[in-house]
């Protein structure tokens, strides 16, 4: 089964990305969903600007989803740049394994440029140049990018709110 990945940062506690993992059949329902989330006014759902007892029904929603959430914590490697080349380079491994079609990550101008390099790295390392699109996109014009925002939130925050994001965690890469 082919899957679609949407990656989002946190640099809070060390370098972590969370890959929210959604197939294709799938992704409508997921969309809605976070779409739905959306209070009147907000563009997007972005866990840092919410108040606690929102953030619980959001992680609750995002829960509640069928998909998956795969963490890459490299906070272990010193180096900002280092880390997320790292992290990125699992990532495209995963999506490898699982037949990946498409990576969306949250666009920061900044990081376009060397990310699109290590992408292409990767994607001919595990062979995945022909079969995998990759695309950096600005957070309010793909929800599915809000589940990955809320995970890596919850996961490097630690205590109650990654117990909260735990459910929808599958794996946990430490680099």
């Amino acid at each position: 089964m082919s899957a679609h990945a949407f990656l989002d940062e946190s640099k809070a506690n060390g370098y972590v990305i969370a890959a929210a993992i959604v197939f294709p059949h799938r992704l409508g329902a997921a969309r809605q969903a976070m779409r739905g989330l959306c209070l009147p006014g907000q563009q997007r759902v972005h866990l840092s600007k919410e108040q606690p007892a929102r953030r619980r029904q959001i992680l609750a929603a995002v829960c509640r989803l069928d998909i998956e959430v795969r963490i890459c914590d490299a906070s272990g490697i010193q180096n900002p740049r280092a880390a997320r080349s790292a992290c990125l380079e699992q990532v495209i491994a995963d999506l490898a394994a699982l037949r990946g079609q498409r990576l969306v990550i949250e666009q920061d101008d900044s990081l376009v440029s060397a990310d699109q390099a290590d992408l292409w790295t990767a994607s001919h390392k595990y062979e995945t140049a022909a079969t995998l699109a990759y695309e950096h996109v600005p957070p309010r014009t793909e929800p599915l990018l809000w589940i990955a925002d809320a995970a890596v939130w919850s996961w490097s925050r630690g205590g109650q709110w990654r117990q909260r994001i735990d459910p929808v965690v599958r794996r946990v890469t430490t680099l």
